[in-house]
C-alpha cells in the first residue's frame, strides 16, 4: 500500500511539473500566432515589416493576449527564473507597441506622431503590467534596463519604426532566450544599410549612441562599446586587424541616420 501511494504522489508531482511546464511554453501562444501571421521577413532578411491592416482585423486575439499579460501578477512574475522574466517582459514592450499603433492606424507614418507636441508616444501610460498603469519608458528603462545586465535586449524589442532592429516573428522565451537575443543581435549587425565600413570608419545604427552606457557594462567582460562591437567583428564584416583597431580607438565610430518612419508592409 505505501508503495502505491508513493508512486501516485511522484505521478502526481511529476504531472504538475510538466503541466507548469506547458503553460510557460503556451503563455505566448496567441503572441505567436499574430506574429506568424502578421510581421513578414524583408528582403535580405536583416528587418521585418508589419501588415498592421490585416492585424488590425486581429485585435480581439490581440486583446487576449494582452490581457494574459496583465493579468500576471507580481508573485507569480517573481517566481519565474530571469531568462522567463526578460522574455516576458521584452514581448510585453513589443506587443504593446503594436497595440499603441494600432489605436492610430491608419493615421500615421510614424510611432513619433502619436502623443501630440509636448507627450512622446513612450510616456503615455496605456496598460497594466504588474499591477501598475506603465508606459513603453517605464517598461523598458525601469523595468528591463535597471534589471537585467544584457544589451542584447536593443535588437529585440522593437520600435514600430524601420531603423529599429526586427520584430521577430516568434515571442521570446525564457529556455530559448539565449539563441534568441544572440540571432538578433547577429541579424542587426549584419544589416550592411545600418551596420559596417564606410569611408575608413564603422558606421552604427544610433542606438549605439542613446545606449552606449548598456554595451559597457561588463557583458561577457566588455567593458566599451568598442570591446562590445569588436566582439561582434564578424558580423560587422571586420577582419582581425580591424577588430583590434577598433578595441585601441584607431578605427572610429560614427553613427547612421534613424529611419523613422513605420515598419509596415507595402
Amino acid at each position: 500500500m505505501a508503495k502505491s501511494v508513493w508512486w501516485r504522489t511522484l505521478g502526481f508531482v511529476v504531472l504538475t511539473i510538466v503541466a507548469q511546464f506547458s503553460r510557460a511554453d503556451d503563455q505566448h501562444a496567441l503572441w505567436q500566432s499574430l506574429l506568424s501571421k502578421h510581421v513578414y521577413v524583408a528582403e535580405g532578411g536583416y528587418a521585418t515589416t508589419v501588415d498592421y491592416s490585416s492585424f488590425a482585423k486581429d485585435r480581439a486575439v490581440l486583446a487576449r493576449y494582452l490581457e494574459t499579460l496583465s493579468a500576471v501578477s507580481p508573485a507569480e512574475f517573481d517566481r519565474w527564473s530571469e531568462a522567463r522574466q526578460l522574455a516576458f517582459l521584452i514581448n510585453a514592450y513589443n506587443a504593446w507597441t503594436v497595440e499603441l499603433i494600432l489605436r492610430h492606424y491608419p493615421g500615421i507614418d510614424s510611432i513619433r506622431e502619436i502623443g501630440g507636441w509636448f507627450r512622446s508616444p513612450w510616456k503615455l501610460s496605456f496598460f497594466d503590467l504588474l499591477g501598475k498603469r506603465r508606459s513603453l519608458d517605464e517598461l523598458e528603462h525601469e523595468m528591463i534596463r535597471e534589471n537585467y545586465a544584457e544589451p542584447r535586449i536593443h535588437f529585440a524589442v522593437n520600435c514600430a519604426s524601420i531603423g529599429c532592429p526586427a520584430l521577430a516573428r516568434e515571442p521570446y522565451r525564457g529556455d530559448e532566450l539565449e539563441r534568441q537575443l544572440e540571432a538578433a543581435t547577429q541579424r542587426f549587425l549584419s544589416d550592411r544599410q545600418r551596420n559596417g565600413l564606410s569611408k575608413g570608419a564603422l558606421r552604427v545604427s544610433p542606438i549605439f549612441d542613446w545606449y552606449e552606457e548598456d554595451f559597457a557594462k561588463g557583458w561577457r567582460d566588455l567593458h566599451s562599446l568598442p570591446d562590445f562591437l569588436a566582439h561582434y567583428g564578424n558580423a560587422l564584416g571586420l577582419s582581425s586587424a580591424q577588430q583590434r583597431q577598433l578595441r585601441s580607438g584607431a578605427l572610429r565610430i560614427r553613427h547612421t541616420d534613424y529611419n523613422w518612419a513605420l515598419n509596415k508592409r507595402d
